[in-house]
């Protein structure tokens, strides 16, 4: 009977003891609150803790960083040019009490933080002109000479003063001072992704897409010179390979007929009567047939080898 009354009370004890331990490992930190209010200091350090049971709570909160990502919003440009910008940070909590105490968990102060980085947004973005939001200096980019290079020449955008960087770093610098109070520490603040809205989208598509077909139709009438300068070569070296190939056979037909002729004229030499009856004959042959009337006087040059032959003087 004893035992059992000794064995309560220790089994009570136990479970007193069991729950008011509590753990924080490396990435929390806890505030103890009795009756709603806080207690202490923030326990920040990685160990075994105790707190009174029933009356007192833990309460934890994260030590690493957190993110907030910002709704992607309409921002008119300082230049009047119309853009989506999306945004994130990084941010931890660095007074647990503070935080506790006036955003009270997570929730709340991602609200604070679309209360106090949405505007700090806005007002940097409006006040630069859009080439300060893209860029972060004025280094040459690396696009092909001959192309998209002469269109950058031809519609410049500015040139850049500020910079992308120095806009987050402002965006950060203004906005870190007021979640001081909340217990906040902002880390770093990003542009995510920048967009231009539907209406001036379509136009920039559409200015993009004549200035391809612009360098597109330069690039064809280049090819095409190009085509026309090799053409003209061509014909200009058909022509002279055509020239000296009928000046080389116009020199050997030239010397042939000459050789012809001398042959000829050697031949001739040789005998001209019989040269001479030959081609007599080769006439009677093409002028003659079995149809044929001549009507020649007698002392015609033409009969004289059948005035010879009759008379027998033909040898």
């Amino acid at each position: 009977m004893k035992l059992k009354l000794l064995l309560i009370p220790a089994i009570i004890i136990l479970i007193a003891i069991f729950s008011g331990a509590y753990i924080i490992d490396e990435t929390e930190q806890v505030i103890i609150t009795q009756f709603g209010k806080a207690i202490g200091k923030a326990k920040k350090d990685p160990g075994l803790y105790f707190k009174i049971p029933v009356f007192q709570q833990a309460n934890f909160f994260p030590k690493n960083l957190l993110e907030w990502d910002g709704d992607p919003g309409q921002v008119p440009t300082l230049d009047k040019t119309y853009i989506y910008v999306d945004t994130f940070a990084r941010w931890k909590i660095s007074d647990p009490l503070k935080f506790f105490e006036t955003v009270n968990n997570v929730m709340g102060a991602l609200a604070r933080l679309d209360d106090i980085i949405d505007p700090a947004v806005r007002n940097f973005i409006t006040s630069y002109p859009l080439i300060e939001t893209v860029r972060n200096s004025n280094r040459e980019l690396d696009i092909d000479e001959e192309g998209v290079g002469h269109a950058e020449e031809e519609r410049p955008l500015g040139k850049v003063t500020t910079g992308r960087e120095k806009i987050t770093q402002g965006i950060m610098a203004q906005a870190q001072p007021k979640l001081v109070a909340f217990g906040i520490e902002l880390v770093d603040v990003q542009i995510k992704r920048l967009n231009y809205v539907e209406q001036v989208r379509k136009s920039v598509y559409g200015r993009m897409i004549a200035e391809r077909k612009q360098i597109a139709q330069k690039f064809r009438s280049e090819g095409e010179g190009e085509a026309r300068i090799i053409e003209g070569n061509r014909e200009k070296e058909l022509l002279r390979i055509t020239s000296e190939a009928y000046k080389v056979a116009q020199e050997k037909m030239g010397k042939a007929d000459a050789e012809s002729t001398m042959i000829y004229a050697q031949a001739y030499n040789q005998g001209p009567e019989f040269y001479t009856f030959l081609k007599s004959l080769d006439v009677y042959e093409k002028t003659m047939d079995k149809e044929t009337s001549l009507l020649l006087s007698t002392d015609s040059d033409f009969l004289q080898f059948f005035k010879g032959y009759k008379t027998g003087e033909v040898k």
